[in-house]
């Protein structure tokens, strides 16, 4: 029972992983706002559409942000229920920069909410980008907002509520990491000593590990197909990834190929190490020197404030723990099946 610890970690784990992940709600969001292009000058009614929202509640208030210190504020806030509402802002008849296109945040407060936020949420074509007065835009502050109370994750754009498939898409490649990076290890060790309990050690992992990249593979393919529209793309990462997959799957049909277990135990060690350092370049380099739809390419950092949270990081951390432990608990009931079955056979 003692030794078997780790295993009912990984469990209780995996447990509050599916509980916090999947019951946690989001924070309010802005869906969708009309019309996306004005001229500057203007008084314009934006019809606005949000996501686990309470825009009826009589404190909602709106603002549009050039800057930190050009904000303009609404003339009217009208809900027409909890997730629409006409808002009115009368747009200066200057922009205080010599842009001509200049996108605007929405911002939609209320103490019930807290702060909703749209990047780029309209683009104000400016004529005069340099004239006239800038009185408009700092007549408002947005230094006194409130935070809503409790544990939300973060709403994203386009991601909706599949934001939560991070705790379990992310950390199955994380886990798949590690195990191949301690199969390397004990394959090395086999080369090192040719003491067959390492060659069972290291295979045990690698097939552990591969079943979390297919198992990876497959929940981001259901994730495109929500966000993306479609469950394949010729998107660099996931087909770079797909090769490293192919990879370590012809390392397992190559072993079961081999009859003589000596011959058998030093191809797959070579064939193990030479595998992994194909994954880093495939998985990891090629995508950050491309672009990509997945986030932390083309020099873009995907664990970052824009991608993920304090709040996501409860969860996500404990998420890469959990499915880690459970991976070595899959290959140590693999190495368990692989020392019987030498034993059986060498009788």
């Amino acid at each position: 029972m003692r030794s078997n610890w780790w295993k009912f970690l990984g469990i209780l784990i995996l447990i509050y992983v599916m509980i916090a992940g999947l019951g946690f709600p989001l924070k309010p969001g802005i869906t969708d706002i009309s019309p996306f292009k004005v001229n500057e000058g203007e008084k314009v009614t934006f019809i606005i559409k949000g996501y686990n929202s309470n825009y009826s509640e009589k404190d909602t208030k709106a603002w549009l942000k050039l800057t930190n210190e050009e904000v303009l504020s609404a003339v009217t806030f009208d809900a027409v229920n909890d997730t629409e509402a006409a808002v009115t802002f009368n747009i200066p008849s200057s922009v205080p920069n010599n842009k001509a296109l200049n996108y605007l945040t929405l911002v939609v407060h209320n103490n019930v909410d807290g702060p909703s936020i749209l990047p780029s949420a309209i683009l104000v074509k400016s004529k005069k980008s340099n004239e006239g007065s800038w009185d408009a835009w700092h007549q408002s502050s947005l230094t006194t907002l409130s935070s809503k109370p409790g544990i939300q994750f973060p709403y994203r754009s386009i991601l909706n509520e599949t934001i939560r498939n991070t705790y379990f898409h992310v950390p199955l490649w994380f886990s798949m990491f590690i195990l191949l990076f301690a199969s390397i290890i004990y394959s090395i060790k086999y080369l090192l000593s040719h003491n067959m309990r390492y060659d069972i050690i290291s295979s045990s992992l690698v097939r552990a590990a591969t079943l979390f990249g297919l198992l990876g593979i497959i929940t981001g393919s259901i994730w495109a197909k929500f966000t993306w529209g479609t469950f394949w793309t010729t998107d660099v990462k996931l087909n770079m990834a797909t090769v490293a997959m192919l990879i370590y799957m012809a390392s397992l049909l190559l072993r079961t190929n081999i009859q003589d277990v000596d011959r058998r135990a030093k191809l797959f060690a070579s064939y193990n190490i030479f595998a992994f350092i194909a994954l880093i370049p495939l998985v990891i380099v090629i995508p950050r020197l491309t672009d990509s739809l997945h986030p932390g390419n083309g020099g873009n950092p995907a664990l970052g404030g824009e991608d993920m949270e304090n709040t996501m990081r409860l969860v996500f951390y404990p998420a890469i723990i959990g499915f880690t432990l459970l991976g070595l608990w899959i290959a140590s009931t693999l190495m368990r099946y692989e020392t019987i079955k030498e034993k059986w056979m060498s009788k």
